[in-house]
């Protein structure tokens, strides 16, 4: 048996696998198993971060998991007492996010005096292409890894350009950037969004404040809506070509920031497209106008 860790990734049928965080949570051969019957006895959750004793490959199978020692720092046994994100109670934002750090950049002390985030801000920056939104997300992120190194940051990263990416992660250093990059599939989209906000609610649960980038959230509808048609989830088509049934889980996605009364904090921050003159990416934003409690438009 040799020790191995990962992010615990759920399947339908009851048992799941332990991706690796420095590849994009993805899906490899080499990734441990877990027993259902393991993930029933300790109540473990999607999105779980778990240290395990692994039994290695053999003949047909592949590693699996034999003993879980801890779960997010915790013993697995103490695990099922964490309260889970939709029982906690959601209050207002009402801790403030300093993002000014010296006199450069500028961006965050104007956002500072016009438009403050606190802990658990459900934020939307509303931006027509090449409004300098990127850098804006980079100084905001340096911000909260400066001034808050106790608050965990998440840069969610959908169908953006691979350049891009790399840029992200040069000048992000406090953070995780978790990437789906313009050459993955819809699939790709789909599941490493999910993850990467139930990766940020565990941590919520455990009453850790936690800072979600989320680029963009007109991206991440596009590919829901490719994604809702192909599976044959979908129902009718609204304008622009958008399915009735695409908004649903993004919404829920963005939804999910909120401050708890016992502890604890999940703020997002989302970027979304306009003046692209896509009929789709303006029913996407109508669609999400008025969801968050802050809007900031450049």
């Amino acid at each position: 048996l040799e020790e191995g860790e990962g992010i615990l990734e759920l399947h339908p049928n009851g048992y799941g696998f332990l991706r690796g965080t420095e590849n994009n949570y993805a899906r490899e051969r080499s990734d441990p198993f877990v027993p259902g019957t393991m993930i029933e006895r300790f109540g473990l959750r999607q999105g779980v971060h778990i240290k395990a004793m692994v039994q290695e490959a053999r003949r047909q199978q592949g590693p699996r998991v034999r003993e879980i020692l801890d779960v997010d720092g915790m013993p697995p046994e103490d695990y099922p007492e964490v309260k889970s994100f939709e029982t906690l109670t959601a209050v207002n934002p009402e801790e403030w996010l300093r993002l000014e750090c010296g006199r450069q950049p500028l961006t965050n002390r104007v956002i500072d005096l016009l438009a403050p985030v606190g802990k658990g801000q459900r934020a939307l920056i509303v931006s027509p292409p090449r409004s300098g939104k990127t850098i804006m997300l980079q100084d905001i992120a340096s911000g909260i890894s400066t001034n808050h190194p106790d608050v965990k940051l998440i840069v969610l990263l959908i169908d953006e350009r691979p350049e891009e990416v790399t840029d992200m992660r040069r000048n992000i250093l406090g953070g995780e950037v978790v990437a789906s990059s313009l050459d993955m599939d819809v699939e790709s989209h789909v599941r490493l969004s999910q993850l990467a906000v139930d990766r940020a609610r565990r941590l919520a649960e455990m009453g850790q404040d936690v800072f979600l980038m989320l680029d963009s959230i007109t991206r991440l509808a596009r590919a829901f809506n490719k994604w809702v048609g192909r599976s044959g989830r979908g129902g009718a088509t609204m304008t622009g070509g958008l399915d009735i049934k695409a908004m649903d889980i993004p919404k829920k996605l963005f939804a999910t920031a909120r401050a708890f009364h016992e502890g604890g904090s999940l703020t997002v921050v989302g970027t979304a497209l306009v003046d692209t003159n896509s009929r789709m990416d303006e029913a996407i934003f109508q669609e999400f106008k008025g969801t968050g409690n802050m809007e900031l438009v450049l």
